[in-house]
């Protein structure tokens, strides 16, 4: 009897000792993953966070992307600054769109010399119109605006033409034909005239 009593101890012992080996090789199996793992997260992590630095400080110090995002850039700076200078508010120019007329060439009132005029024009059309049926119509429109313009600028003298003063009362003269023109019965759609190009051989 005490055979199997000590029989049966010794196997006891013999299965718990089993258990903890089990034990320690699962605890081993997963501090040996997690060995293995580690330091690739730690790779990944350094890689993702470094990487996202980088972009950031770029971003930071960078400035616009692209010449022509530069040149918007400006461009909406200098409509928002026309359209305060216009009496304006820098949302009223947002508000607007453009559309730009073929160039016109006309020969000037000189009697002695031939001497001509070539202007390119802008026009800043307000959104009380829709754009897309904006530009259908004037571009329907287009020949009477340039006829209109070449005549006028047939009549002008280089007196007419010189000095801000005289550019300036030239664009509000074709502003107002224009609208006149276009929409003699409503409030003046066509905000402003703005000079792509004017120059005088």
């Amino acid at each position: 009897m005490a055979d199997e009593d000590d029989t049966k101890q010794q196997g006891q012992q013999e299965e718990e000792e089993k258990k903890q080996e089990e034990k320690k090789t699962e605890a081993g199996d997963k501090n040996s993953l997690i060995g293995r793992l580690l330091p690739k997260v730690i790779i990944a992590v350094a890689v993702v966070s470094l990487a996202g630095a980088g972009f950031a400080l770029g971003r930071l110090f960078a400035g616009p992307g692209t010449p022509q995002e530069h040149e918007e850039s400006e461009r909406d700076q200098s409509t928002q600054t026309e359209a305060l200078k216009a009496g304006g508010s820098a949302d009223d120019s947002q508000k607007n769109w453009y559309f730009n007329l073929d160039p016109v060439v006309a020969n000037l009132d000189v009697a002695d010399v031939t001497r001509y005029v070539k202007a390119s024009l802008t026009l800043e059309v307000s959104f009380d119109i829709d754009e897309r049926k904006g530009n259908a119509f004037l571009k329907e429109k287009q020949p009477i605006l340039t006829n209109w313009l070449t005549v006028y600028l047939a009549s002008l003298s280089l007196d007419d033409i010189r000095g801000d003063k005289s550019l300036k009362r030239i664009q509000s003269q074709v502003l107002d034909a224009f609208n006149e023109m276009l929409f003699p019965d409503s409030k003046p759609i066509i905000k402003h005239i703005l000079f792509k190009e004017f120059a005088v051989q």
